[in-house]
Order: structure tokens, then sequence, then C-alpha cells
């Protein structure tokens, strides 16, 4: 690819599926561009066989409409075109990348039938020289969880909807998000990235600070108004070649969080860091990572991170594993397992919220098949397992079918 950073080809490779080395390239002037991305759909059945409330939980609860929907959604993984323009200049590389997702799903016709919605997950310009690295200034995927996302088996697929996203008409799936890993989403950021030294590499810098996300409602505390400090992030990593290759990565971040319970003078602070490695032998993949944190949340960060009695922080760990195998027909198997937990702050929190999410759980079984260079048919079962503080469990299972294009 002529793009340094393309989420889909990226996905595709981490779990050995096919896609187009390049995209449209375009020489213009002193740039060249290149036009890129894919395009996904899925066919998604859920199946939810209880109806407790699980406040963040990500299992749909039955409804009234009984157990059971139907829904046609693009994945974890939006439909995406990416425009990228590099060129070399003053002894500098310098590129630029901006993006469009638009959804698939919708609920209703008469203009609600368009589509569920778009998104725009990429406005960023780099500039640097392998001698001493470079430098990202603008929008996109985070420092911190994007290993993660990355080597996801249900980045090609479907995985878990969510409690919403259930009943049709978002942008994408949740895919392992909130039940193994915390979601780098797309933020602004400055960071810089070192050479590659003999396999060994590092970025940091800092992003957008935010404000807690408020998943369960009344349970977490709300912060209110400006954060006047941002976000630092950083990984490192070591990457290596051979019959037994793969990466492996250790990774921080931290934020000041302020005006937490509706109080400005109310500052606690978000602290997370995340190990993992992926690992290559004999048309094997194996992947396994974990994170722990303090006053970060669970499944978006700084989501449920604080409670809404006192305001004080809510430790929380999770992490997956995961294997595959390339057959040789083209068609890559994969299984995986993982949880993300939230603890109460204290017993207070535990008491006035019981109904607060504790854990979401899934399991992943799927086969991802390369039917030509550019397309992937797929086909996915999940179980997705929702528990809150009083041991009241929701459980969804998940079949998808569709199909992934990459340009």
């Amino acid at each position: 690819m002529n793009k340094k950073l393309n989420l889909a080809v990226a996905a595709a490779l981490a779990l050995g599926a096919t896609a187009a080395q390049a995209g449209i390239v375009i020489p213009a002037g002193d740039w060249t561009v290149d036009i890129n991305g894919n395009v996904n759909a899925f066919y998604i059945y859920n199946d939810s066989s209880d109806a407790n409330t699980v406040a963040g939980g990500l299992a749909q609860a039955a409804g009234a409409n009984g157990s059971t929907s139907s829904s046609i959604n693009t994945g974890l993984l939006p439909s995406w075109l990416g425009i990228t323009g590099k060129k070399r200049e003053n002894n500098l590389d310098i590129s630029w990348t901006i993006s469009f997702q638009p959804g698939a799903s919708s609920k209703t016709g008469l203009g609600g039938g368009s589509g569920g919605g778009s998104e725009h997950r990429q406005a960023n310009l780099t500039f640097g020289d392998k001698s001493w690295g470079s430098i990202k200034v603008g929008l996109d995927l985070g420092v911190f969880g994007a290993n993660a996302i990355l080597n996801d088996q249900t980045l090609l697929g479907v995985g878990s909807q969510g409690a919403v996203g259930a009943l049709g008409g978002t942008t994408t799936t949740l895919g392992r998000i909130g039940t193994g890993f915390l979601y780098a989403d797309f933020t602004g950021q400055i960071n810089y990235t070192t050479p590659d030294f003999n396999g060994f590499q590092a970025t940091a810098g800092i992003r957008q600070p935010w404000n807690t996300v408020n998943l369960a409602g009344a349970a977490s505390a709300a912060s209110a108004g400006n954060q006047d400090s941002p976000g630092v992030e950083g990984v490192v990593s070591y990457s290596w070649a051979g019959d037994f290759s793969g990466k492996a990565w250790v990774e921080g971040m931290h934020q000041e969080v302020q005006g937490i319970a509706g109080s400005v003078n109310t500052t606690d602070s978000a602290d997370v860091f995340g190990v993992g490695a992926s690992v290559n032998f004999s048309g094997f993949n194996l992947v396994g990572y974990y994170y722990n944190g303090s006053g970060v949340g669970t499944t978006s960060i700084l989501a449920d991170a604080f409670a809404g009695t006192t305001g004080n922080s809510r430790d929380s760990d999770g992490g997956y594993v995961q294997g595959k195998y390339k057959l040789p027909t083209g068609t890559t198997i994969a299984a995986s397992w993982g949880v993300s937990n939230l603890d109460c702050a204290d017993a207070a929190d535990c008491a006035a919220h019981p109904t607060l999410v504790q854990s979401n759980e899934m399991w992943t079984v799927g086969a991802y098949h390369a039917l030509t260079s550019n397309l992937n048919l797929v086909a996915e079962y999940s179980k997705v397992t929702a528990e809150n503080q009083a041991g009241a469990e929701n459980e969804s299972d998940i079949f998808d079918i569709g199909a992934i294009l990459f340009f």
C-alpha cells in the first residue's frame, strides 16, 4: 500500500485474509495520491434469552417484541473511503490522509432508510525521515488499544453488537470492543514515532482530553466543562521475523479528569496500561492481550469510570486470547475469548447501583474465506454475556454472514 496506515488492509493481513496490495494510485504533480478502502455488510441475527437490567452491558436484553432481532449492517470495520497523498521534499517524507465512513443500516423507510449515519475518522498529516522518525498531527486512531483492535479477528466481521446496535441503525458493530479491550477510538493527537531500531519502535504523544461517558446512566458520574490538560499515551513494541515471527508491545495512557460529579473542584486521574503479543508459526497465529486501569472505565475510554454517588474512581481490567489457522483452501478459521471487568468504587457504590455492569464477556468462532484477492466471505458466531454487580445476567447469541471487499 502507498498509505502508511490503512486499517482495512492491516486488519486483513493480521487475520490472514487477502486484500488488494494497492489502492487506486494517481500521480498528481509532486504528489502521489492513493484512493483506497473497503466495502462490507452483514446479515446479523441476535437471540437474547434474558430481560435483566445490566447498565453498561453489551448483551441485548429480550424485549416486548420477543428475544430475537435481525439487521443488516456494516461490521466492526466500517466501510471506508480513504484518500492519502505523499511526497518527498527537503529531506522529509510528507503525507496527509482524509477518510469517510458511511453506514449500511437503517430502521425505517421514508427518509429513515438512508443508512446508519456516516463518520469522518481521519484527517491528519505526517512528516519525518527514516533517520529520525516521524510526527503525526490530526485525527486518527488512538495509540492506546490500537494493537489490540488491529489483531482482533472480528475486525473483518461483526462480534458484539452492543445493547443498542442489536436494534439496527448504528454505523458499525462493536466486535470485541468492551469484551477484552478498551476502544482506542479516533481522536485528535500529536505523536512522535521513533525509527525502527532492529525491531524496536516507540510512539508517544498527547491526545484530545475527554469528559466521561455515561453508558450506565445515573450509576456513573459525569464530568463537565473544559479539561485543561491533554491526555498522554504511548506504546513500545518489538517485532521479529523468521519461522517464528511476531510482535510484542506494552502501552499506557494517562489523563487528568476535572469537574467529576458536577463539581469543577473535583479532579481525579485516569490511568491504564496494557501488554500484548501476536506470534506466527506454521500457519498458526496466537494473540494474547491484558489491560488494567483505574478511572478509565470500560468499553470506551472514560465510560462509567467514576461512581455516580461520590465521583470516586472505579478499577477495571480485561483481556482476550485468540487463535487462528489458515487452511490450504485459503480459509482462515479463528476462535477467541475475552472479558472486560468493572469494579465498584466502594461498597456504597455497589449498594447504590447493583445493576451496574460488572463484566462483559464474549466467545467468538469464525471462518474468513478469500474468494478473490480482494473479496472475503465471512461467517461468525458470538456469545455475549453481560453480568451486573448483583450477579444477574443477559446473554446474546449472535450469528452473522456477509462479505468484505478491499480496494
